[in-house]
Parts: structure tokens; C-alpha cells; sequence
């Protein structure tokens, strides 16, 4: 109950960052491509596009993002290959720019970052990976421990 409840959630979470998102970057094209701001003789046209072209970018993946953790909750199974990497490089985002919001704007950005990291870490740590068995509502027994390969270049003995 509590892995579907955190898939949900999260795709709650990342809808509404990803429209928060969008919503900021046409703010800066718009005042970019007012404001004739350039950086370095650069083009404000071209400035412009690319801030709403990087904010469809954000959005549009934090809302495939939100797709597979929504899948992922109505399934109650572990998400996919491609999905595992697709959170897994939401965290990784969020890990980073949380590190930069703390500086740049403050430590109620780095908290909300900070939030959205823990929702995408729990899909991950709560469902098993495909293959793994063990885990809740997966059909698998306990994960049985194993006795680690021997080292590489171990030299062994030849009589008994």
C-alpha cells in the first residue's frame, strides 16, 4: 500500500513541478526577448527560443517521469528498465540542482528539491529490480545469500 501511495504521489509531485517549470521558463524567454537582454553579443531571438525550448525540454521529461511513476503505481510492480533510468537520472537531477538552489535561491527550493528526491528514491528502493527476487506482492521467496566469487588471480591449490 505505501509503495503505490509514494508512485502516486510522486507523480502528483513531478506534474506540478513540471508545469511550474514550464511556466518559469516562458517568463525568462518573454523578459529575455523584451528586455533585448544578450550575454557576451549573443542573439536575444535566439536566447529566447532557447529558454522555451529548455523549458518544454524540463517539462516534458518530468512529466514522462510522472507517467512511469504513475504506470508504476497502477501496476503495483517494479518499474522497467527504462524506467528505473529514467527516475534514476530525475534523482540525479534533483540531487544537483538542489545543491544549486541552496546557493542561488535559497533554502525553500533546496527543501522542495530535496522532497521530490526522496518520492523518486523511494520508487526505486521500495519496488525490487526486474529479476531480483524477493520483496512484497512479487511472487519471489527471500533473497538467499551467496558466498562472493573468489578474487581474480587467486591462486588455488593443486594437491589435496
Amino acid at each position: 500500500m505505501l509503495r503505490r501511495l509514494v508512485a502516486g504521489l510522486a507523480a502528483i509531485v513531478l506534474v506540478a513541478e513540471a508545469a511550474v517549470l514550464v511556466l518559469v521558463h516562458i517568463v525568462l524567454g518573454r523578459t529575455t526577448a523584451n528586455q533585448s537582454m544578450s550575454i557576451a553579443g549573443s542573439d536575444p531571438d535566439v536566447m529566447s527560443k532557447a529558454t522555451y525550448a529548455m523549458g518544454a525540454g524540463m517539462g516534458a521529461f518530468l512529466v514522462l517521469c510522472a507517467v512511469l511513476a504513475a504506470v508504476t503505481a497502477l501496476r503495483d510492480r517494479a518499474p522497467g528498465r527504462f524506467a528505473r533510468v529514467a527516475l534514476i537520472s530525475a534523482a540525479v537531477t534533483h540531487a544537483v540542482l538542489g545543491i544549486l538552489a541552496v546557493g542561488l535561491v535559497g533554502w525553500a527550493a533546496f527543501t522542495t528539491l530535496m522532497l521530490i528526491l526522496c518520492l523518486l528514491v523511494l520508487i526505486l528502493t521500495l519496488y525490487p529490480a526486474a529479476g531480483r527476487q524477493g520483496g512484497e506482492g512479487d511472487g519471489g521467496g527471500p533473497v538467499e545469500d551467496a558466498p562472493p566469487p573468489p578474487p581474480f588471480g587467486e591462486l588455488k591449490p593443486t594437491s589435496p
